[in-house]
């Protein structure tokens, strides 16, 4: 949860603050200059959570060495939309990986996939479960990888619209959901290889911060 993160940082935030109180005299850092430093990092970290969702930190995150790894993980989740898109035949407007490229595109995301939505609200059953599977296929990837998903919540929030629009009971949305998730699962098992290798590419050609 955002909320829940932000505390986390702050809570972490604080102990580093602690920490560096202790140690900053015994290396000749006066006190003073830790609490303004303190000050300011709470500062930034309040800010960040309440205009930018968080998305300053990330993007700082990201431009570290370590931040492969998270960038890594949203390539990994829009390679596999564009995989199952393309066996579906939707078409990928664009595919955006990683904060900076998000916000260079003024969307509000870590990143995305990116398609045309079906022009009718109601659509049959056959393409409700085609886009079920597209929509499920980041989620099912970072399961089938990482063994969780942490990412999905706008794939969550646009199926259940589409399956709220359908005019089919929850219990037929959330049946035809389960089984495309199976279906998703199996097929991107037997593609794995596959999947990682577009994740690559995308994780190539991903803007970060100071990197073209």
């Amino acid at each position: 949860m955002p909320g829940e993160t932000g505390a986390l940082t702050a809570g972490v935030a604080v102990l580093v603050t602690s920490l560096a109180a202790v140690v900053g005299p015994l290396v000749g850092i006066p006190p003073w200059t830790i609490a303004l430093a303190a000050g300011g990092l709470l500062a930034a970290l309040t800010a960040d959570a309440a205009l930018f969702s968080g998305r300053g930190g990330h993007l700082l995150a990201e431009t570290l060495p370590g931040g492969t790894r998270r960038l890594r993980r949203i390539a990994l989740h829009e390679a596999a939309h564009g995989l199952v898109a393309n066996a579906e035949a939707v078409p990928v407007r664009r595919v955006l990986v990683g904060t900076w490229a998000a916000l260079r595109a003024g969307v509000s995301s870590g990143g995305c996939t990116e398609f045309d939505l079906p022009a009718k609200a109601k659509m049959s059953l056959t393409d409700l479960r085609r886009w079920s599977r597209v929509l499920l296929a980041g989620m099912v990837a970072e399961e089938l990888i990482y063994g969780e998903s942490i990412g999905g919540a706008d794939d969550r929030a646009q199926l259940g619209r589409l399956w709220g629009l359908s005019g089919h009971d929850v219990a037929t949305a959330q049946r035809e959901q389960r089984q495309a998730r199976r279906e998703v699962k199996r097929w991107l098992g037997e593609r794995r290889q596959e999947l990682e290798e577009r994740a690559e590419t995308l994780l190539r050609v991903a803007p970060r911060l100071g990197r073209s």
